[in-house]
């Protein structure tokens, strides 16, 4: 066996404590109402939101199953599989293929239900690809831009406008309730409006969501060194259910079921975050819960376990609305 000489050990340890030590958080004052907006609006018409079409509602009509659409271009970004294609009518979209189209659909239409913005996406069983690579695709995930808004541009999960916000917070809390372990940069956008008279005048969005409704958690060595990579699964309500929530609360400090190479972010969390975004999950109604996860596709069985399991995690939310008894 070889020793590591004791010097080099420590430079070791050194090195992993500086992966995993939290980043300061930008000095900045705190966001005025018009600019929390860019990232979240209080979904006054929550109501007569419709889940299942999402965003755009009527406005789109969703790809049709069977339907044809002509390539454009292979998915260059990611780790799944996909296109840029265009529809009968000449309308772009982007389409990822494989186990993150169902959870990318629901995970979306619940932070849309929340308040966050979200662009139009839908979940197709089948399409017809013609042109290069052609044939029969299955399982897919499709995605478009809306007037005004255009994509302008990635955000940053620890240096943006919103860091000491309880909305960019209880944001962070939304992806723990939902096991949403891919927090990177790459995922976010920032979108622009073309027509000068919209406001606000951006959205702040978290785009790609599909690796979510699994279990996070990564395998200890990894989450040590603060490798990126598999932090968990996707699309698997046998591991979403598996995983816990809050483990601990010591005053305004929350721990909670996570292990992962995004320990800074949720370590950014309190108790006042996880009660703001419970209190807005737990107004969702029943048939938006059951709209959303149809929107995904999920045969009922799954939607009702999914369901039952992040009403549990919000009831836990809920409960730190309470002073702990004696």
């Amino acid at each position: 066996m070889r020793w590591i000489p004791f010097r080099s050990l420590a430079v070791i340890v050194a090195l992993v404590a500086c992966v995993n030590s939290p980043q300061a958080e930008p000095h900045q004052q705190a966001p005025a109402a018009a600019e929390i907006a860019e990232l979240w609006q209080e979904p006054t018409d929550l109501l007569q939101r419709d889940l299942f079409l999402g965003p755009a509602a009527n406005a789109l009509t969703p790809p049709a199953d069977d339907g044809t659409f002509q390539f454009v271009a292979f998915k260059t970004s990611g780790t799944n599989p996909g296109y840029d294609v265009r529809d009968a009518s000449g309308r772009l979209w982007s389409v990822k293929l494989g186990i993150e189209a169902q959870s990318e659909v629901t995970t979306s239409r619940i932070l849309w239900a929340m308040g966050f913005h979200q662009p139009p996406l839908y979940f197709v069983r089948r399409f017809n690809l013609s042109g290069t690579d052609g044939g029969i695709k299955e399982t897919a995930r499709f995605r478009t831009d809306l007037d005004p808004w255009r994509p302008a541009g990635e955000w940053s999960w620890t240096d943006n406008p919103f860091v000491n916000t309880p909305e960019y917070r209880g944001l962070i809390v939304a992806q723990l309730v939902l096991n949403n372990w891919d927090l990177k940069t790459p995922n976010n956008r920032i979108y622009e409006a073309t027509d000068g008279s919209t406001k606000p005048r951006r959205h702040f969005m978290v785009r790609d969501v599909g690796s979510s409704l699994g279990h996070s958690r990564q395998f200890w060595l990894f989450a040590t060194l603060g490798t990126r990579g598999l932090q968990g699964s996707k699309n698997d309500v046998d591991g979403f259910e598996a995983q816990g929530f809050i483990t601990k609360v010591a005053g305004d400090d929350v721990e909670f079921d996570y292990r992962g190479i995004n320990g800074a972010l949720v370590d950014r969390v309190t108790v006042k975050d996880v009660i703001w975004a419970c209190t807005l999950l737990d107004r969702i109604p029943d048939g938006h819960w059951q709209a959303a996860f149809k929107a995904g596709a999920y045969p009922q069985d799954h939607a009702d376990r999914y369901i039952r399991k992040i009403k549990e995690k919000i009831a836990q939310g809920l409960a730190l609305r309470q002073p702990p008894t004696r």
